[in-house]
């Protein structure tokens, strides 16, 4: 796998790249959707890749449990299996198993867990969850991590940053697949920034493919996110991608790419359209209120999506009032297609060298 920066802003850090994976090029930034369970929820594999989509994500530890690696393994791996030809990213379980927080035990060995499909106890390790991860046969695989809660304390936020690093060395030994798997590493610290920056700096030394930034998006407000990334970017090599994980608003994304970051993923877009709510512009239209019913306008004139070029949003609201399913489907082509049709606007920008002014607004808070 390689990445290639094919430009950078000159007043932020923002940039422009292209990854080359076993599965296709994934231009970045970019959005990812989530299919945690071998599917973006409400959409066909094909819906996804209509709405723009490049690389996708699953989960280890929703998949362990149902239907199994060895299953997924069996059908010819994970993109057989949800027929899916781009990129995959695989989580590590972690962020899932830690919050399990009534139901888990965790020692430096790893994480016991009541499951909470059958009440089976369960026990996730760096090796196993790096063994279930070779298995499904992503293009990308998380390292298994300790993500923290919000608030902790310094003491409980540098345990958990120490153990990831040290779960780390334990999941590069376990990782069969070097080859055609790349093994990113996630940076944890809570909001302690000499925390951060001090994982940054102990997982750059394992020379990994890429890095990802988690333990945020649980909790803490989104200028403590921004201050994290600020903090933590300029450490991580240039010539390899950088990954935000669980997150997917416009503000959050677009400040985070002028600090440097390439990939983002996040369930906002298919959760909210289950909800009834549209992303328009950065907005939030819940299609239940009344002001929407007789509007017959689309969502967005300007959107390219199946959605917006065929319905109105009169059609959708009455969907949405009718608990239609198809409601949940048309919604979440446009909301994924509007986050994807984002991070594209912002590579071209910086391509073009207008992203400083193009995002200026939702940089210095005035979107």
């Amino acid at each position: 796998m390689e990445f290639l920066l094919d430009g950078q802003c000159p007043v932020t850090g923002a940039r422009a790249g292209r990854w080359l994976t076993p599965h296709g090029v994934v231009e970045t930034p970019r959005f990812m959707p989530v299919g945690t369970l071998a599917n973006v929820k409400t959409l066909t594999p094909d819906q996804v890749a209509a709405c723009g989509a490049q690389m996708i994500l699953a989960n280890t530890y929703h998949l362990h449990l149902q239907p199994g690696e060895e299953l997924v393994a069996a059908a010819g791996g994970l993109h057989q299996f949800m027929q899916w030809r781009g990129p995959i990213l695989t989580d590590s379980g972690g962020f899932q198993v830690f919050s399990l927080s009534d139901i888990r035990e965790i020692s430096d060995q790893g994480v016991a867990f009541r499951s909470p499909r059958d009440g089976q106890m369960v026990t996730l390790t760096p090796e196993k969850s790096i063994a279930i991860q070779n298995a499904l046969g992503a293009d990308v695989i998380m390292a298994f991590d300790e993500c923290a809660p919000y608030p902790a304390t310094y003491d409980q936020i540098a345990t958990a940053s120490d153990r990831t690093t040290r779960w780390l060395e334990r999941c590069i030994h376990a990782h069969q697949r070097p080859q055609d798997q790349a093994l990113f590493g996630i940076i944890q610290g809570g909001v302690y920034l000499d925390l951060r920056q001090r994982s940054a700096r102990e997982l750059v030394a394992f020379d990994l493919p890429g890095y990802a930034i988690g333990g945020v998006s649980v909790g803490e407000p989104p200028e403590l996110i921004a201050k994290i990334v600020q903090a933590t970017t300029p450490l991580l090599p240039q010539h390899k991608p950088r990954y935000l994980m669980g997150v997917g608003t416009h503000r959050e994304m677009v400040q985070s790419v002028a600090a440097g970051i390439d990939m983002f993923d996040c369930v906002i877009p298919t959760r909210l359209a289950r909800h009834g709510v549209a992303v328009v512009g950065g907005d939030r239209w819940n299609l239940k209120n009344n002001r929407f019913r007789r509007t017959l306008e689309p969502l967005d004139a300007s959107c390219p999506c199946y959605t917006c070029q065929h319905f109105s949003i009169a059609y959708l609201a009455h969907l949405v009032r009718s608990q239609e399913a198809l409601g949940a489907t048309l919604l979440a082509i446009h909301n994924i297609t509007e986050l994807i049709r984002l991070t594209e606007r912002m590579r071209q920008a910086i391509l073009a060298g207008t992203f400083a002014d193009a995002f200026g607004g939702w940089l210095h808070g005035m979107a």
